[in-house]
């Protein structure tokens, strides 16, 4: 009978550092889960709900910075405005718009209907508060429109493509992580 437990401890010791690898916080009516690695740090505005700083990756000197947005409930805008709004914030290095560059993807989490956008190329958005908006090339945007009741939640990954890149699995996580709290 010790044989199936010994075959069952590795899977459990695999199991332990994933999950101590996220940190489980709250804001504004969701729960969530971000990793460990992202440091929360005090919102710029009122309308920041929570806001983390992702580490620079892949030799990029700038570190990104992921944002929960919350405006009001049934405030801020629709689906489409918003992945609109987010095209706009990009331009593509052959010229072509941002919308045929963006990947797209509608999934229910915890009865949650989320809206999620990948999107590269030039930024040339605001980042913060008295921020320049000078063109950034070579930079990505993971964003998404959770609705719910008390929603919708507006989440924004935004920085160097590399960073970006190598943060999208905690923010595919996150997502996966939502849950509507009263």
């Amino acid at each position: 009978m010790r044989y199936p437990a010994l075959a069952l401890a590795p899977a459990l010791l695999l199991a332990a550092p994933a999950a101590a690898q996220t940190v489980r916080s709250e804001a504004i009516g969701l729960r969530f889960s971000v990793p460990h690695a992202w440091e929360r740090v005090p919102a710029t505005s009122d309308v920041r709900a929570a806001q983390f700083r992702v580490p620079g990756a892949g030799g990029a000197r700038q570190d990104g910075e992921v944002v929960l947005f919350h405006f009001g409930a049934a405030k801020g805008g629709g689906v489409q405005e918003n992945l609109d709004r987010w095209y706009k914030q990009f331009t593509q290095p052959d010229g072509k718009p941002s919308r045929d560059a963006a990947v797209v993807t509608i999934r229910t989490v915890k009865g949650l209907k989320v809206t999620a956008i990948d999107l590269a190329g030039t930024y040339t958005a605001q980042m913060g508060p008295g921020d320049a908006a000078a063109p950034r090339p070579d930079y990505r945007m993971l964003a998404a429109v959770v609705e719910g009741e008390g929603g919708p939640w507006f989440w924004k990954a935004v920085g160097p493509a590399a960073t970006i890149g190598a943060a999208k699995p905690g923010f595919d996580a996150l997502l996966a992580s939502l849950e509507a709290h009263r």
